[in-house]
């Protein structure tokens, strides 16, 4: 780092002040070269908790923190459908956006911010952040090389649980007109990046999404399978449920002609002469859920660290459409309770 960064710290902003901010807080702190100079949150008991808590200023409203002025970043941490009117006024107002996942709560609302960011100076970056993670960086390395062979397909679930009053405690979450949907665009989202990321966004879907646990308490889903059929016609297999009794790992599992390698806490490779390489992922550096990755600080590090590039930050907000394209698909596929929040 200069030394015109260490004296000259870039400004961050965070708006939305529910669980995840806690994360990006604390990324921003650990991170030499950014200061944190204010919160915003539209729920005062929130907002107040958030300023005693970072001991900066705070604001109601984006607006008026957009209006105050001296910030460079802004981290947009609100419920999905909040996401699309924080970001695309940052984005005019030329201030730096990284943004949580999803990119909108529909896809039409997401393409509004694709707009808004190609139209914009500022940067913009969108938390996929497992990406970072250890197993599938080195996943990634062996896909690139060929070194698994052909593959012959795929499997990726997302087995976790949640209660009622997870969703009564936040009931943006479980409402279609503000969440988008259930399990596909909140948790499991994340899986759904890398199966594309890792084997090309599909070209033929089919799935369903249903409400098997919280019928009566959400309408959205909180379970979906489906298979996604890729370029090269080989299958990914996919499940995801918030119905079990624990939070399972993540798993996603590659068959290849040369040897099949398993994200599950980590990379294990099993090659098809008989070895095993055995990767593991690296700790979570802060006090955030263990299930959200260990990686939104190593995002967070390189987004500042390209803010001076000339080119886009990498995973852009039309980058992050193809995780939206492949829930819309098993959406459209379902029963129309599960699905109306996303279009």
């Amino acid at each position: 780092m200069s030394q015109q960064q260490k004296s000259t710290p870039r400004r961050a902003a965070i708006v939305g002040c529910g669980d995840v901010s806690v994360v990006h807080a604390e990324a921003i702190a650990a991170i030499d070269g950014i200061e944190l100079v204010a919160v915003c949150d539209s729920d005062p008991a929130r907002l107040a908790r958030a300023e005693a808590y970072a001991g900066v200023p705070g604001f109601s409203s984006a607006e008026a923190l957009l209006d105050a002025g001296g910030v460079d970043v802004v981290h947009v941490t609100t419920p999905h459908h909040q996401h699309a009117p924080v970001t695309i006024a940052c984005l005019r107002a030329g201030v730096h956006v990284i943004q949580e996942k999803p990119l909108a709560h529909t896809l039409e609302v997401a393409e509004t911010i694709v707009d808004a960011a190609a139209a914009s100076t500022a940067k913009i970056g969108i938390c996929f952040q497992n990406r970072y993670n250890v197993s599938s960086v080195e996943l990634k390395k062996l896909l690139d090389a060929g070194a698994l062979g052909a593959i012959r397909g795929a499997y990726a679930s997302v087995v976790w649980t949640r209660t009622a009053d997870y969703y009564r405690n936040a009931p943006w979450r479980g409402h279609k007109a503000e969440s988008g949907g259930g399990v596909l665009i909140n948790q499991a989202i994340h899986t759904l990046d890398l199966v594309q990321w890792l084997r090309g966004e599909p070209t033929t879907i089919t799935g369903q999404a249903s409400t098997r646990k919280f019928a009566g308490v959400i309408d959205v889903e909180d379970t979906a399978d489906a298979i996604f059929t890729h370029a090269d016609g080989t299958t990914t297999t996919w499940f995801s449920t918030l119905s079990a009794p624990t939070d399972r790992p993540v798993e996603l599992e590659l068959v290849g002609e040369l040897g099949t390698a398993l994200i599950r806490d980590g990379l294990t490779v099993r090659w098809a002469d008989g070895r095993v390489d055995v990767i593991p992922e690296r700790a979570a550096p802060s006090g955030g859920r263990a299930y959200w990755g260990v990686s939104h600080e190593l995002l967070i590090r390189d987004f500042y660290a390209r803010l001076d590039d000339p080119e886009p930050f990498w995973i852009t907000p039309a980058e992050s459409l193809a995780s939206l394209r492949m829930l819309t698909a098993i959406y459209e596929q379902s029963p129309q309770s599960t699905h109306e929040g996303v279009s």
